[in-house]
């Protein structure tokens, strides 16, 4: 993500790109960061919720409005809400893709 995002900014296009692993994609360039403390493979939030997804949208968007140059990091103010030991990785329905490479026997 982050080296597309350089190359759109290059194009004068500004980007901020939501992310779990933030000190590291500072390090490499990344030009605008909102911080999350969510697990990988969920950034937006929990299978379902749909309430907190759209709220880290908003919140990774206004992030645009603080951000008046490449660098910013900014937190978001959301924190994953069970211990990762607890949390379902899966949803209850395999997506497509991984429905096809069940049904040809990979696991």
């Amino acid at each position: 993500m982050g080296l597309v995002a350089r190359v759109v900014e290059a194009a004068g296009i500004p980007t901020v790109t939501l992310n779990m692993i933030w000190r590291y994609q500072n390090l490499v360039g990344m030009p605008r960061i909102a911080a999350i403390e969510h697990p990988f493979g969920r950034p937006y939030g929990d299978v379902g919720d749909a309430e907190t997804q759209d709220a880290v949208l908003r919140a990774a968007l206004d992030v645009f409005e603080r951000a008046s140059e490449p660098g910013h990091v900014e937190h978001l103010p959301f924190r994953w809400h069970e211990d990762p030991k607890d949390t379902k990785w899966h949803p209850a329905e395999p997506s497509p893709i991984i429905a096809l490479m069940k049904s040809r026997g990979k696991k």
